[in-house]
């Protein structure tokens, strides 16, 4: 039996819809978020493009600050240290990576926790290592909101994860641990030894160390679910971790490439500016 594919399109409109409906029934109050984006690169630009045209569909309004590839890291820090400080922006997203020559931490080191919208600081970490209120990362958000939208067990389940990054692996791994996931995880990596066999084992297995097609039809147990983050650029064009279309055969659950992951990024991106409007206390909590 093929498995359920996991539609990141369809539920990232679903939750974009479902953002519009809460900000009309509050009585349309201006939700803002602020990207910033340094340098020409064609990817992240367009990236950036989609996430003011997703804000606008989900009844927010946003900000956009551009600065050259020549920009200096004075100039840099100066932008996000303003709109920290503005009241009337909720979110802020500094697009990484950053151009060569310039360094990201002192940088995100200026968003506060409440308005990190892409989850990245140490704040932001530190709140989730200790289970309090904040900002999560859009894309382990995001794999978290698919496992909910089908209905894939993970109380109780084994679950994989492949890659360690502070951006997905790490934070997905605790996500899955918290109470209420109650999976039990295991981080594996570069250095795992017999890969094959730990992910042969679980319930629920996630790519995200960008190895192009590593997890393969033969280590899947078969009806487990299998989401793909990994992002890896090959002659053929960007793949995933996952070899979908035959692990697809085997799995109970998978996510395509494009279309699974990648679209729950955005969609959590503006779910977590809501979530921060709420938490400076500029849109009513539930």
């Amino acid at each position: 039996m093929a498995a359920i594919v996991m539609d990141g399109n369809a539920l990232r409109d679903e939750i974009v819809a479902g953002l519009a409906e809460r900000i009309a029934a509050a009585g349309s109050p201006e939700i803002c978020l602020a990207t910033v984006l340094v340098g020409d690169d064609g990817p992240s630009q367009r990236y950036v493009n989609s996430k003011h045209k997703k804000a606008a569909e989900a009844g927010m309004v946003s900000r956009h600050h551009g600065l050259g590839a020549d920009a200096t890291q004075a100039e840099v820090e100066a932008i996000v240290r303003e709109l920290a400080a503005d009241p009337s922006v909720h979110g802020i997203l500094v697009q990484l990576p950053l151009p060569d020559g310039l360094d990201p931490e002192p940088v995100l080191d200026l968003v506060p926790a409440e308005k990190d919208v892409d989850g990245l600081t140490e704040r932001s970490m530190g709140r989730l290592v200790r289970n309090r209120p904040g900002l999560v990362g859009c894309t382990p958000l995001g794999v978290m909101r698919l496992l909910e939208k089908y209905d894939v067990p993970t109380s109780g389940k084994r679950a994989v994860v492949i890659g360690r990054s502070t951006l997905v692996g790490l934070p997905l791994s605790l996500l899955l641990n918290r109470k209420g996931a109650d999976a039990t995880v295991t981080m594996a990596h570069s250095r795992t030894v017999d890969l094959a066999a730990v992910v042969s084992e679980a319930d629920i297995v996630i790519g995200a160390a960008g190895q192009a097609r590593m997890i393969t039809a033969d280590m899947v147990k078969p009806g487990a679910a299998v989401i793909d983050v990994g992002v890896s650029r090959t002659e053929a064009g960007i793949v995933g971790d996952v070899d979908t279309e035959a692990v697809a055969e085997v799995a109970g659950w998978i996510t395509p490439m494009p279309g699974g992951t990648g679209p729950m990024t955005i969609a959590c991106l503006l779910e977590n500016t809501l979530t921060a409007a709420t938490l400076q206390g500029a849109f009513p909590g539930h």
